[in-house]
């Protein structure tokens, strides 16, 4: 089992071949094993067999990247792009990805679609957290902001489905060379790996923690 590591003043760790199963830790070891734990679960959100993701012991785990973290990686996100991901994708490794983003995006309509008309306990012992719509809203928020990050654009407030259609449309476009590897500031845009795995993560942490709220 392959995972990349990126560690700051919190760490996280991401399987390599598995877009979305990504898990954070305050230490590199602390993320390691809740990648571990959350297999399973992983495996169920993207409709998938546990044994197809490989021993969920740490004996397998192979570390291919250790990156430094970041601001995004220190607020509980993760937010550098691997070595990997900056390699050429074939057309049959990119379809399969986003196989497995589109089965984390149903992940997630599926858990707001289940959390409907209940209403979410306050997050964690201080309490707060978003409402139900409030999470949906930042999804969709957060998915334009990814369209952005590739080099492909929909309009302001544009619906869930549309900005989805869209993202996928420029990650074909964007693995084949054809947006600008710099944005009109000159910052470096993600690939269309790195993109996926962002989005397929988002959505996932969302869907789980609207269904842990509802324990």
């Amino acid at each position: 089992m392959r995972v990349y590591l990126e560690i700051g003043k919190k760490a996280f760790a991401s399987a390599a071949d598995w877009p979305g199963w990504s898990r954070g830790g305050k230490s590199a070891d602390q993320a390691l094993d809740s990648l571990l734990d959350y297999g399973e679960r992983y495996a169920r959100a993207v409709a998938q067999p546990v044994g197809a993701l490989g021993p969920l012991t740490r004996a397998a785990v192979e570390v291919v990247e250790r990156l430094e973290g970041n601001a995004t990686t220190d607020f509980g996100a993760p937010g550098v792009v691997p070595e990997m991901d900056r390699q050429p994708v074939s057309a049959k490794r990119l379809d399969e990805m986003i196989e497995l983003l589109r089965a984390s995006w149903q992940a997630f309509e599926k858990s707001f679609a289940e959390a409907g008309g209940k209403t979410l306990p306050p997050a964690g012992p201080r309490g707060g957290g978003r409402t139900l719509d409030g999470i949906r809203s930042h999804v969709v928020e957060a998915q334009a902001g990814y369209l952005n990050a590739v080099g492909g654009r929909v309009a302001a407030g544009a619906a869930w489905d549309v900005t989805k259609a869209g993202f996928v449309v420029a990650l074909h476009a964007r693995a084949r060379g054809e947006l600008p590897e710099l944005g009109p500031r000159g910052g470096k845009r993600w690939p269309a790996p790195y993109a996926i795995r962002r989005s397929a993560w988002h959505a996932l942490d969302h869907a789980w923690e609207i269904e842990d709220r509802l324990v």
